[in-house]
């Protein structure tokens, strides 16, 4: 082996016979050979770490498997690393190191933005247009590190220059800022999710509380991390001063009711009139409440459908809860019956054949009312109770209406028909 160091080869085509050459080279077999145990060891490390515990789905450090984490490429680019500080003081040229630490750096940066951004922000659209647009960049700044075209293009947009007062920034500056402050904004989301998740992660008793606290941990974590991506890009934040009273007039304008729907949102679930849970009826719309936001509740009615109410609605509007009590609610069904028919035997025999509905309370017990004298029978008004509305009323007042008819045509009791007579008169 030579013991010479001599600058790495440009990756280009003036120069593809000399890397043909190189890597068919007994130097270039060992980084090979030592490049595979590099990612054999983080592989192992992390298999390791990870152990037998049971980690969640979409997991930013270890994802679905082993591999397909941010842990696997980060901890086998600092395995890299070293060992191509190792052979440097032995080899002449590093062919494979040259290609695999940007490679992993570049797998490492696109994974953690992915995965932080599909945790922090789940089921968004635009969530994959920010990856696909991350991964385009950082594999375009591999490809022109490999062929040596980037410290020329840094140098190119040292060049592009602005003017802000007295200082001046370049183009470079920019890029390089918002890289940073990128990173910066990433690494906050991803501790913002984390511990959202774990404060979530709890008896359902206590989710208003444990849900305030997590939307003001993000809120207060996002917020830090966008002063230090804003410091990064180079912005003055005592500057910010300045722009407070335009803030001010802009929440008290154009942002007052967004404004509005956040304090909201928190006054819900500080003062907990309404639970993550609860069976509530808004504008019409009847449903569970599913998820309550720092903007906005989702509530999911019986059938499949969702509907986002804005908080400030659930503060100033009259909302019925149907949890907030007593879960008991009363519904009624009407039938109808031929004159004549014996009531006072015919009330016991209903009420034993409701109550044996499966979800239809026996206490409190059903109860049957004569509610009017009808033109075509006597109409019966029967009321029974459930506790579970959040699984709809159409079954059980089906099963309910079943077992009525049931009855009726067990004890031969005629329910009447529309009757009309006509008289003609003779001319």
């Amino acid at each position: 082996m030579s013991t010479t160091n001599t600058p790495p080869l440009p990756l280009g085509p003036a120069n593809l016979d000399e890397w043909l050459h190189l890597l068919f080279r007994r130097d270039t077999l060992i980084e090979v050979a030592v490049a595979l145990m590099a990612l054999a060891l983080a592989w192992f490390l992390v298999r390791l770490s990870r152990g037998q515990r049971k980690v969640l789905a979409g997991s930013v450090l270890y994802g679905e498997h082993v591999v397909d984490g941010v842990l696997f490429p980060a901890l086998a680019w600092l395995l890299a690393l070293m060992a191509q500080y190792v052979l440097k003081a032995s080899m002449s040229t590093l062919v494979v190191f040259k290609l695999l630490l940007p490679v992993l750096l570049s797998l490492a940066l696109i994974r953690m933005a992915a995965k932080v951004l599909s945790a922090a922000f789940p089921k968004r659209a635009w969530v994959v247009s920010v990856e696909k647009t991350i991964s385009w960049l950082a594999w375009g700044a591999v490809v022109l590190w490999l062929t040596d075209l980037l410290p020329s293009l840094m140098k190119e947009m040292e060049t592009v220059t602005w003017q802000f007062g007295e200082s001046h920034v370049s183009l470079r500056n920019v890029v390089e800022g918002s890289l940073t402050g990128g990173i910066v904004m990433v690494l906050a989301l991803w501790v913002s999710a984390a511990i959202e998740r774990r404060l979530l992660d709890g008896p359902a008793d206590e989710m208003s509380l444990r849900k305030i606290a997590a939307n003001l941990v993000r809120v207060v974590l996002v917020f830090l991390g966008l002063l230090m991506a804003m410091s990064s890009v180079g912005i003055n934040l005592t500057t910010l001063s300045v722009l407070g009273g335009g803030l001010g007039v802009g929440l008290g304008f154009g942002l007052q009711k967004v404004a509005a729907n956040y304090v909201s949102g928190f006054v819900i679930l500080a003062e907990g009139s309404l639970h993550i849970g609860d069976v509530v009826k808004v504008d019409g719309f009847e449903g569970r409440i599913t998820d309550i936001a720092t903007r906005y509740t989702v509530i999911r009615s019986v059938n499949g459908r969702e509907s986002i109410v804005p908080n400030e609605m659930l503060i100033s509007q009259r909302i019925e809860n149907s949890s907030l009590a007593d879960p008991n609610v009363q519904f009624t069904t009407v039938v109808q019956v031929a004159y004549g028919t014996d009531l006072p035997a015919l009330f016991p025999a209903l009420i034993v054949a409701i109550s044996r509905v499966p979800r239809v309370l026996k206490d409190p017990a059903p109860g049957i009312a004569l509610s009017s004298f009808a033109a075509d029978g006597l109409e019966l008004t029967i009321a029974f109770w459930i506790n579970d509305p959040e699984k709809g009323i159409s079954g059980v007042r089906s099963d309910v209406n079943l077992a009525i008819l049931h009855e009726l045509n067990r004890r031969g009791i005629e329910i009447p028909y529309p009757q009309r007579v006509v008289r003609q008169l003779a001319s």
